[in-house]
């Protein structure tokens, strides 16, 4: 089979890369082992939150500027610009979001913490100021045995910042089967049974009863609502009184697989290709050029193409591995900057401090093309978590990295035609 395109890696990454280069009228390949990171997404996107020194960022674009030199940021031509695309990219997937690049806004975690922020999908409870609550009296609402939300230490952080919060709880009966089974009482399984079964509207009743003589200004319910679009989790926040928002629960992410879902269903709009449930095995390189790969499932069929991206992302979707003597890119074994052979230097002992290893990955050139034994493949190029030179834990850039390097290299294949 041949493509223009090829992707290997079906995260966020790679399908930012596989619609855009599909927008632009190409035959493109996605491959993809299975589902991606953004099961774990809190529903916000990350630009920049922290710099350097660990100082909270409140202007990504000003703050990319004194990042260091390997940070695949300085790879990007214009960095506000191809930010304003992704966002557009986003909203014509349907995956409205609030924020730009140019200011970071504030969004609660699922342990009662703020954190800066890029883009977070509409419905999600933010603030512009941290210093500055929005609420003086809010009710936190979870339903019933529904472990992933945790409302004692969410109600502890609103309260350190002076917000008075009272937890309640609520269920249906329909949500009573799943409590048959811990492991049944999760995100992705209430979120499928409240919408397929026309559940929200006696959910909405339930949390007003128990919130209508409180005169809260915010109820803030748990992430659980519109797995298979936008429209179930806005009809909820609009049936509940006086105003409501949706706080990030722990994984699984119901924001986070309503983004695959709707990003893969864009990318297939375009007449993109997507084989999932295989993984890259091999790359048949000739030269400086990679002329196909082959998969673990599509036994005896070369995949060709005009160009590759690598976005199998990093050590969680192993598109990196490490073993006792060195870490190493699985797929195609392009170079990989390590840092050093020493694996005692790869971490430190303190688990709260920056881990050595978060900034190791593939090396790339200017133009985000891959090396091979030092030199640059011409038609291979990598994007995402599987790029060296920035820690995403430390400086919270996970999303925009993923988003802004897969831009610019979609930006590099349609320049050099």
């Amino acid at each position: 089979m041949k493509f223009d395109i090829i992707i290997i890696g079906g995260g966020l990454s790679g399908l930012t890369a596989g619609i855009a280069l599909a927008q632009a009228g190409r035959d493109v390949a996605v491959i993809s082992a299975g589902q991606s990171t953004l099961h774990f997404s809190s529903g916000s996107l990350d630009l920049l939150g922290c710099d350097n020194n660990g100082n909270i960022v409140n202007n990504p674009l000003n703050a990319i500027a004194s990042l260091n030199a390997s940070h695949p940021y300085k790879k990007v031509s214009n960095v506000e610009s191809i930010a304003q695309e992704a966002k557009q990219l986003l909203t014509e997937a349907g995956i409205t979001t609030t924020g730009d690049a140019t200011a970071n806004h504030w969004r609660i975690t699922p342990i009662g913490a703020l954190k800066p922020t890029w883009l977070s999908v509409d419905g999600m409870a933010t603030m512009q100021d941290a210093g500055t609550m929005p609420w003086k009296r809010v009710a936190l609402v979870n339903i019933i045995n529904y472990l992933d939300f945790p409302t004692k230490l969410i109600a502890a952080g609103l309260r350190n910042r002076g917000i008075e919060v009272d937890i309640k709880a609520v269920t249906l009966r329909e949500l009573n089967e799943l409590r048959k089974s811990p492991s049944e009482m999760r995100s992705t399984n209430i979120a499928k049974v409240l919408e397929r079964n026309n559940l929200l509207q006696g959910l909405a009743d339930a949390i007003n009863q128990v919130t209508v003589d409180g005169n809260y200004d915010m109820v803030l319910l748990p992430a659980v609502m519109g797995i298979d679009s936008c429209s179930a989790a806005s009809t909820m926040l609009n049936l509940i009184a006086p105003e409501a928002s949706y706080v990030a629960t722990l994984p699984p992410s119901v924001p986070g697989v309503r983004m695959q879902t709707l990003l893969r269903k864009r990318f297939a709009a375009l007449d993109g290709t997507f084989l999932t449930g295989d993984q890259v095995i091999e790359g048949n390189f000739q030269g400086n050029k990679l002329n196909s790969v082959k998969t673990a499932k599509l036994e005896g069929e070369r995949l060709e193409a005009d160009n590759f991206i690598l976005a199998t992302g990093s050590f969680m979707s192993r598109g990196l591995v490490a073993d006792y003597n060195h870490v190493y890119e699985p797929a195609l074994g392009v170079d990989v900057d390590s840092n050093s052979l020493d694996r005692t230097t790869w971490a430190q002992l303190n688990v709260t401090s920056a881990q050595p290893y978060m900034e190791m990955g593939v090396t790339t050139d200017t133009k985000l093309h891959c090396l091979l034994g030092g030199k640059p493949v011409s038609n291979l190029y990598a994007a995402g978590s599987i790029l060296s030179g920035h820690n995403s834990i430390k400086l919270s850039d996970a999303a925009g990295v993923d988003m802004l390097t897969a831009l610019q290299v979609t930006h590099n294949i349609l320049n050099q035609q």
